[in-house]
């Protein structure tokens, strides 16, 4: 097992694990088994097609035309899906910046164009051996785009640490939570914590004050609404590395 600590744009120090290389070849396989599908899809639909249009050549067309968005799908599910594909997702894996920066469409254009040198022309012996033999298990393209791909399966809960669950579809409210360090955020979560597990208001209350005070925000929630959507909103830009 290969560790990796990322300090967000935030300075907030993540830990997580990077992927073995079964579990990439794994993944892989998928992605490859939901395009062979897409392909016997698109030469039905042509084959049929082809009683339409009796001549092969337009058919041919028709059906490279069809087959042309199979060659891009993992660049196109990379940058779609915050470096993921379906191989990915079900493996509960992405690709981020090793330097913690956002992944940039360019990051996943060099990994993808690589592919042809680490999976392709060497039936994937490049890439195979550069994971083996890199320290952050990288293949060629990932060690050109400065990525690497990490497992998103949660050891520990997020609750146990200054973060909050949140769900990807999740839309902040205040974005000037940037302004509070990991420190403060975690005197807010147990300050918080404790004052709501023993219904103490006059606490609650303070440090919603202290809080909003530094925010300078003018929230009409109530302290237990705004003290948990601050909590949230952090979560939500830390994680975004």
């Amino acid at each position: 097992m290969i560790n990796l600590q990322i300090n967000t744009t935030q300075n907030v120090n993540l830990d997580y694990t990077i992927v073995s290389i079964g579990e990439r070849i794994l993944a892989f396989l998928i992605d490859g088994f939901i395009l062979y599908l897409y392909f016997i899809l698109v030469n039905f639909a042509t084959t049929a097609l082809g009683y339409i249009f009796e001549d092969a050549w337009t058919q041919f067309g028709l059906q490279s035309l069809i087959l042309l968005p199979a060659m891009f799908y993992s660049l196109i599910m990379h940058s779609l899906f915050n470096g993921r594909t379906v191989g990915k997702m079900l493996m509960k894996m992405r690709v981020v910046r090793f330097d913690g920066t956002p992944v940039h469409w360019s990051n996943y254009l060099v990994r993808w164009m690589l592919r042809l040198v680490d999976i392709w022309i060497f039936v994937g012996s490049i890439g195979l051996l550069t994971i083996l033999f890199s320290d952050k298990r990288q293949r060629l393209g990932d060690a050109a785009a400065g990525t690497v791909v990490i497992s998103t399966k949660n050891t520990t809960k997020v609750s146990h640490t200054i973060l909050e669950d949140v769900e990807e579809t999740y839309e902040p409210t205040f974005s000037n939570v940037t302004l509070l360090s990991d420190k403060d955020i975690r005197l807010i979560k147990d300050t918080y914590r404790i004052a709501k597990q023993s219904a103490d208001h006059k606490t609650m209350k303070a440090l919603r004050d202290k809080v909003e005070s530094v925010l300078t925000t003018n929230s009409e929630l109530y302290d237990v609404q705004y003290l948990d959507t601050v909590l949230k909103d952090y979560s939500y830009y830390t994680q975004q590395i």
